[in-house]
């Protein structure tokens, strides 16, 4: 019997390539996204292109829901075993009536990607951070297919970081949520974290006691935008990544716009007549960054040191200041941008840029008297 093949198919088909070794190795990474490449002749193979890696699939409807089952990454498989890995499977899924077939774990390199592509997932800054974690620690692991990465594996690379309890925590607790991620879709086992017994971390809590002090020292700076992204780091409570990476086009008349942050949303701080006096004299160095740098690959500063308090202390004082001047504690959270804990927080409640505003100009006049601040 004759398969039926569709005429929009065969439409589609003859815009499509063969998938051949030739073509594999030419089709160029992409800059962002993943582009897809179906095969000309096997129906289902799909080579996907991504910027990092070029991996095959076969995918299929059945009943109702699309199948895909991922070959493997090219080179490692080739255009011709990938060809015959999709003929197999068009039988065995043919015979089976719809049967799921399981080709093995994808390698922990894939299923980071399938992770950072969750539409859902943080900031951009978070997934280069966490791609990064990976590179750096887990390196010799990125090519097995997750069934090979063993709890005794995950066990020891989380004792040999000892020396960095809270660092060795945070990168075993990604890879899980990376190896959960990937057990949705195949056939896995537990995750092998489950033999990790993590490190105690005593959360840091040190903020600015003397602000008249933090003045002195901050005045003492010889990096006059140093300077500037201190005291801005202090009179907004913006995280670090929020305050480095800041846009000129995201500041405006009476509100600071972060289109996205780390919770994974955009989120609008009302800003006060000081908070454009203190950044002014950095107007007309860059058109792009608030805080540039021409020393750094990003064209922003990365890493200012050379002050006795770190930007996340700055944050943690300025959140200090706000509750004893009288602020409450769940607006404080608001201006910090912190995830409410309760649903009608979460879904409900959306105060307005002016109904945060005087919660904005109490912190900043209680810090303006205790550093001495006179404008």
């Amino acid at each position: 019997m004759v398969p039926c093949v569709s005429v929009q198919y065969l439409q589609k088909a003859d815009n499509m390539p063969k998938l051949s070794e030739t073509f594999a190795r030419r089709v160029p990474q992409t800059k962002t996204g993943t582009d897809k490449h179906w095969d000309s002749e096997i129906r289902g193979l799909v080579l996907f292109v991504g910027k990092r890696s070029k991996t095959w699939y076969f995918q299929k409807d059945v009943g109702g829901q699309t199948k895909r089952i991922m070959i493997g990454r090219f080179p490692v498989i080739s255009a011709q075993a990938a060809r015959q890995t999709a003929l197999g499977l068009t039988l065995e899924m043919s015979r089976g009536a719809g049967k799921v077939a399981q080709i093995g774990a994808p390698t922990l390199d894939a299923s980071i990607e399938g992770y950072l592509a969750r539409p859902k997932l943080r900031s951009e800054t978070h997934k280069i951070g966490l791609r990064q974690q990976f590179d750096l620690h887990l390196k010799e692991w990125l090519r097995l297919p997750l069934d090979e990465i063993s709890k005794k594996m995950v066990v020891e690379k989380h004792r040999s970081l000892s020396d960095r309890p809270s660092a060795a925590n945070h990168l075993l607790k990604n890879f899980r949520a990376v190896w959960n991620h990937a057990r949705r879709v195949h056939d896995l086992p537990e995750t092998p974290t489950l033999a990790i017994e993590w490190f105690e971390e005593r959360l840091d809590g040190q903020t600015i006691g003397d602000l008249r002090h933090w003045r002195t020292e901050l005045d003492s700076l010889t990096n006059p935008i140093h300077q500037v992204l201190y005291e801005f780091l202090l009179f907004t409570g913006f995280r670090k990544s929020e305050a480095l990476t800041l846009r000129w086009d995201s500041v405006r008349e009476d509100h600071i716009h972060l289109p996205m942050t780390k919770n994974g949303r955009s989120f609008d701080l009302p800003i006060l007549q000081l908070h454009h006096e203190i950044i002014a004299p950095l107007r007309g160095l860059s058109k792009t960054w608030v805080f540039p740098s021409p020393k750094s690959r990003n064209g922003h500063v990365t890493n200012p040191r050379n002050f006795p308090w770190s930007l996340h202390t700055h944050r943690r004082t300025f959140a200090t200041v706000a509750v004893e001047a009288g602020v409450l504690e769940e607006v404080v959270g608001r201006l910090l941008n912190h995830t409410p804990l309760s649903i009608t927080g979460q879904r409900y409640v959306k105060p307005s840029l002016e109904a945060l505003r005087p919660s904005m100009e109490i912190t900043c006049d209680e810090l303006s008297r205790r550093t001495g601040l006179k404008r």
